[in-house]
């Protein structure tokens, strides 16, 4: 009570030591809540300017809902009144921005927003600095309410980044003009997506450029501070950069400059380097100039002291792999991986897998190396990473007879980790025949060999050995009665674990009763598995943590820009299936007589042999669905968007020349996209990230299409999970198949509650025409051939239009080759066109396609030709391509 007394005093010091009691020690719920709120009310009327501070001091110290309730809808006014003092507008916007992060409801959007915005032109620095962290947070809430501050923001920053620090004397710290404000307002500009305005553009561009130069210039203080202060506007700068992904050179240089900090004695320099580095690594400009640090990298991982930057080294790695340089990163990681630090070596021994497994061109080298990783680091692979080798073997009759004598001569080894016993005991058990010809592997060899690891097993992997011997009983009859004396002796048949008690019995049973011809049909070989998600890449995620959001961009189309994208086609369809679509039932893999089918609880059912469940199909797209599933796709086709709901294209046309990226945000969703396309089929993995701290409800998404589009294009989507944790990230497969071709685009309608409010969202998805190209190299002569033949003026459609981004080489033949046809060199009489082929594929035909863009740099023009031997198609792609420059 003394404390509210003392804040109707007109004296500072009484009136201060009032507000200070009660912002320490009053509880929200006090009684005397009321009488406070009455004599916060009166020092803010009361216009002096003190006073006005120490109460919007209290509000934001103890920011309690009922505070918010009381005065979230009079600071606005004071905020951006004109005859408020600056001291007191900074403690004004940094009161709204406390009562916004407790309770964001209670903060009316009004009138005041426009106002606000244009405190970023304030003379006062102090006042730009807090209106700068109050906009970048109402900006993520509410991104089109403050669209305007994106010029305001850019001028603001060029005026700070061309100044002399003398012109900023009050801000400047260590010889770096206003150093924090700049961080600020480099942050609110990733609120918002690259700015259309070319001039606006260019003149970010510009300040971008000035940091970086500055970076590069000799310190002009020794102290630790000035070069912290310099380095913070740096990352937050190349933060944008990464964030933009659109200007190549910028995307290098940034690259370059975080190359010279990799060697840098300064250990949080080293730390951040790598870690800003990783993202840069997944944009298609800048992957091939991370790719130059490699050997530096390299040298981290085996020289850093310290094990956070040592991780960051494993993750840039990872991130900087393709097939180009797979088989050195491997080789590191494993070399690194004897000497890792424990608390890492799980999540080591994930990303070695998975590298292995994507990138394996030779497959007995994707053996060899799991069995490695196995050798040096048993304990931390996952039953997810052995599960995984046996299903390839499975799946490519090439590699077992390889697997088969690899994991026999492993075996040979005195001690061995039980991985490599249960890896070894399913495949002799399945392809042990295939080696069984050599009389240092027959059968009775490889039998003892087996048997003698089976007391040093836990019970699961005895379990998979008696497996094993059955199977061994129906390959080779000779070894028949050892075997059944195994099962027949009395640690078998009467052993603790009803598990290995009920397997002995039922196999010797089946030994001695079925005849050969039974035998064979019960114990025949496993069939190939279906496809499925990767569960390793699903581990992966889960290691990091649910509020760690993976980097959707981690899985690239064409890695190393365009190389993978222009393979010839007999590599693709040799090398292996995706890393996407994972072969992996969660169960233990065990012989059996049928084709296991995971269940939606995870459990597995067995088809007998008799079904005719597809198994061949990469996509699972030509299978027929069964009748849940065929039930499921009918609702999807023939419902239709709400019309309540606006369809988003905002980010669509970004997608045009790429597959991955962030296709929709707000402040409460991150929808992310990685898709893959292969001929007339596609799969794409939408993730859909929960960025607040509280659970989404009743999650659900479908896709849409009109009409017309629905008898063009077939898409499947999987269901996803209804409930996302706060911060957590879940994952939608949709399975695309191109009928014809098509114009038109489905939509992606996402539905669920957020604190009881139902979030309606519809997102136009980026499935378009040129998607489906297969690129087609051409001799000249072919090229001006073909050419000729499509001349008829149906087949060629024409555009002249005018250069809407910097007319680059590089980046002109990047987009040409993400647009999905072949760059074909030295075909045109003019070196500066581009001229490019390929085909498109649809289930009904095939249109093939020729196209020439031919550059005027004088005028900032360019002209496009296409010809296709369909008119729809040539009108189609001309449109998709031509906004891309």
């Amino acid at each position: 009570m003394e404390a509210v007394n003392l804040l109707s005093s007109n004296k500072y010091t009484e009136k201060q030591i009032g507000y200070l009691f009660i912002s320490v020690l009053v509880n929200s719920n006090s009684d005397l809540i009321r009488l406070i709120n009455n004599g916060i009310r009166n020092d803010l009327a009361s216009r002096n300017p003190t006073f006005m501070n120490l109460a919007l001091h209290c509000i934001a110290n103890v920011g309690s809902r009922e505070m918010a309730e009381a005065f979230a809808s009079e600071i606005p006014s004071i905020l951006v009144a004109g005859d408020t003092m600056d001291s007191v507008k900074q403690s004004a916007a940094l009161c709204l921005l406390r009562l916004n992060r407790t309770s964001p409801d209670l903060v009316p959007m009004g009138d005041w927003t426009a106002r606000v915005v244009h405190l970023l032109n304030d003379q006062h620095l102090g006042v730009v600095t807090a209106a700068t962290s109050l906009i970048t947070t109402l900006a993520q809430k509410s991104p089109n309410d403050f669209k305007t501050s994106i010029s305001l923001a850019v001028a603001r920053l060029s005026r700070i980044v061309t100044s002399a620090s003398i012109d900023l004397q009050d801000y400047t710290y260590y010889f770096v003009a206003a150093p924090w404000l700049s961080v600020k307002l480099l942050r609110l500009l990733q609120c918002y997506p690259p700015p259309e305005d070319a001039a606006l553009r260019s003149r970010l561009t510009e300040c971008l450029e000035t940091i970086l130069n500055k970076a590069q210039e000799p310190p002009k203080s020794k102290k630790v501070q000035h070069s912290n202060a310099k380095n913070a506007v740096l990352f937050e700068a190349i933060s944008l950069i990464i964030h933009h992904d659109s200007e190549p050179t910028l995307l290098v240089r940034a690259c370059n400059q975080l190359g010279q900090f990799l060697q840098h004695r300064e250990t949080n320099l080293r730390y951040l380097a790598l870690e800003s580095m990783c993202t840069l690594a997944s944009s298609e400009f800048s992957h091939e100039a991370v790719k130059t640090h490699i050997e530096t990298v390299i040298s981290a991982l085996k020289t850093e002291r310290d094990v956070s930057v040592r991780q960051r080294a494993v993750d840039l790695l990872y991130a900087m792999c393709d097939r180009s340089n797979a088989k050195q990163i491997v080789a590191e990681m494993l070399r690194y991986l004897e000497t890792a630090d424990y608390s890492i070596r799980e999540e080591i021994v994930l990303k070695v897998a998975i590298l292995a497994e994507k990138y394996a061109v030779d497959y007995t080298w994707y053996v060899d190396t799991i069995l490695n990783l196995i050798r040096i680091a048993g304990d931390y692979v996952s039953e997810e990473v052995w599960y995984r080798v046996i299903q390839i073997v499975i799946n490519r009759d090439d590699v077992q007879g390889y697997a088969a004598k690899t994991v026999f001569e492993a075996l040979q080894a005195p001690a061995c980790h039980e991985n490599l016993v249960k890896v070894g005991g399913y495949i002799l058990g399945e392809f042990g025949n295939l080696i069984a010809g050599d009389p240092r592997s027959s059968p009775l060899v490889q039998f003892n060999l087996l048997h003698s690891k089976f007391h040093l097993c836990s019970v699961p992997t005895r379990a998979l050995l008696l497996s094993a011997y059955i199977k061994f009983i129906n390959l080779f009859p000779e070894v028949k009665a050892t075997i059944q004396d195994v099962l027949r002796s009395d640690s078998q048949l009467r052993n603790a674990d009803v598990e290995l008690q009920q397997r002995a019995v039922e196999y010797l049973r089946l030994s001695c009763m079925a005849s050969t011809d039974i035998l064979a049909t019960v114990l025949e070989e496993m069939p190939p598995f279906p496809e499925r998600e990767s569960s390793i890449l699903a581990k992966l995620k889960r290691k990091k943590g649910p509020g760690h959001l993976p980097n959707i961009d981690d899985d690239r189309r064409n890695v190393n820009g365009s190389s993978e994208h222009s393979e010839n086609t007999d590599a693709t369809k040799t090398s292996s299936p995706s890393l996407m679509a994972d072969l992996l039932p969660t169960n233990r893999p065990r012989p059996a007589t049928s084709t296991p089918i995971m269940l939606s609880d995870g459990s597995m059912m067995f088809l007998s042999q008799g079904s005719t469940y597809p198994l061949t199909d990469l996509l699972n797209l030509n299978s027929t669905p069964s009748a849940g599933a065929s039930l499921l796709v009918d609702v999807f086709s023939d419902s239709s968007t709400p019309a309540s709901v606006d369809v988003s294209e905002e980010h669509f046309p970004r997608f045009v020349c790429k597959n991955n990226g962030v296709i929709y945000e707000n402040q409460l969703l991150q929808i992310g996209l990685k898709s893959e396309y292969r001929q007339n089929l596609g799969r794409m993995y939408v993730f859909y990230g929960n960025k607040t701290s509280t659970q989404f409800l009743s999650f659900s998404s479908s896709v849409t299409s009109h009409d017309t589009l629905t008898t063009q294009l077939n898409v499947h989507a999987k269901t996803v999970d209804p409930i996302i944790e706060g911060g957590a990230q879940v994952q939608q497969i949709l399975n695309i198949e191109c009928v014809s071709d098509f114009t038109d685009a489905p939509v992606l309608n996402v539905q669920f509650r957020y604190g009881g409010t139902l979030q309606t969202i519809a997102v136009k998805l980026p499935v378009m025409l040129n998607k489906f190209f297969q690129p087609t190299e051409m001799t000249s002569q072919d090229f001006f051939q073909r050419w000729k033949q499509l001349g008829a003026p149906q087949q060629e459609v024409q555009k002249i239009f005018k250069a809407k981004h910097p007319m680059d080489t590089d980046v002109t033949k990047a987009k040409i080759v993400g647009f999905g046809v072949a760059l074909l060199d030295g075909v045109d009489p003019n070196p500066a066109n581009f001229v490019g082929a390929g085909v498109i594929h649809t289930k009904n035909t095939q249109v093939g396609c020729l196209l020439r863009l031919e550059p005027n740099a004088q005028a900032q023009m360019y002209r496009l030709t296409l010809r296709t031997s369909r008119d729809s198609v040539s009108q189609r792609l001309c449109n998709l391509l031509f906004e891309q420059f």
